[in-house]
């Protein structure tokens, strides 16, 4: 099943949708008493989703109200407010080593602030302080239980569903405080530097998140291309290591990391992420000119 948060004047709605992935159909338009958060959404009977899901692919095909192409609707990302969004660095080896990184024993980890998070089809605009942004493709996990000292077991029951991130990086203003052996948290802060969706895709649609083709294209040229198999530390690890110092909340995010091959998004460019099924995550950059800054100052 896919979900999606959608902005309308009323406030933000969800959608469901099609099997083909092209279409999105209001839920309030299908069953009006559905729930409107998506986290609750799920924890209905699996009888009422299926309902939902075959409703959703039968109105797409006919169009009319609540029926919106997803490139052309106002998408959020699926969960708009997690208590945080937990990323990890350097979980691919061959991108660890493009860095000149030795490949970690164990998770590293920074956090990106809710504010960061903005959805499939938005405009990511860069203030002045940065002239240098690089794309950074990446599986993301949306939590559905509260976990805490996680043992393992029955991991994918942990697991509300997979989205898409784009990790946007400031990578000039990195590089400097790596180089001042300072924090990068800035780098990865910028409102709108963590571009999310545009499905949250249920876990059953996902049998192994290991096993998905990973691409970054930067106005249609291939930039990344991997697979999640050649993560180091995978998604039920994950899980493991990092409840035992954090309790991930449902709504949280994982991102899992970026393969190799990142670089330079040139002011106005479009960034498309695409995971195995689940989508296309779509987003325009643009740099805001220093001009504007001085005429404002």
């Amino acid at each position: 099943m896919r979900l999606a948060s959608i902005r309308t004047e009323a406030g933000p709605a969800l959608g469901v949708g099609s099997r083909a992935g092209d279409t999105v159909v209001r839920v309030d338009v299908i069953d009006p008493d559905a729930p409107t958060d998506i986290l609750e959404l799920l924890a209905l009977p699996p009888d009422r989703l299926r309902r939902l899901s075959d409703r959703a692919d039968e109105l797409a095909g006919r169009g009319g109200p609540g029926v919106l192409s997803v490139d052309e609707a106002p998408l959020s990302p699926p969960v708009p407010r997690p208590s945080k969004v937990v990323c990890l660095a350097l979980n691919y080896r061959a991108h660890a080593e493009e860095g000149g990184f030795t490949p970690p024993e164990r998770p590293v980890l920074f956090l990106k602030g809710p504010h960061t998070l903005t959805g499939h089809g938005a405009d990511i605009v860069v203030p002045p302080l940065s002239r240098r942004i690089d794309h950074e493709g990446e599986l993301a996990v949306v939590i559905g239980r509260r976990c805490k000292d996680f043992d393992g077991e029955d991991w994918q029951g942990a697991v509300a569903g997979y989205t898409m991130m784009n990790d946007l990086t400031a990578r000039d203003l990195q590089l400097a405080d790596i180089a001042a052996q300072h924090p990068w948290d800035l780098s990865k802060n910028f409102d709108g530097f963590g571009p999310v969706g545009p499905w949250l895709v249920t876990p059953d649609e996902v049998p192994d998140p290991q096993a998905l083709d990973l691409e970054v294209r930067v106005d249609g040229l291939l930039r990344q291309r991997g697979s999640t198999a050649q993560m180091i530390f995978g998604v039920r690890e994950l899980l493991v290591r990092l409840s035992a110092v954090m309790t991930l909340e449902p709504g949280d995010l994982i991102a899992t990391g970026t393969p190799d091959g990142i670089g330079e998004v040139p002011d106005g460019s479009v960034v498309e992420v695409r995971i195995g099924d689940l989508g296309v995550l779509r987003n325009r950059v643009t740099h805001t000119p220093i001009l504007e800054r001085k005429q404002n100052q």
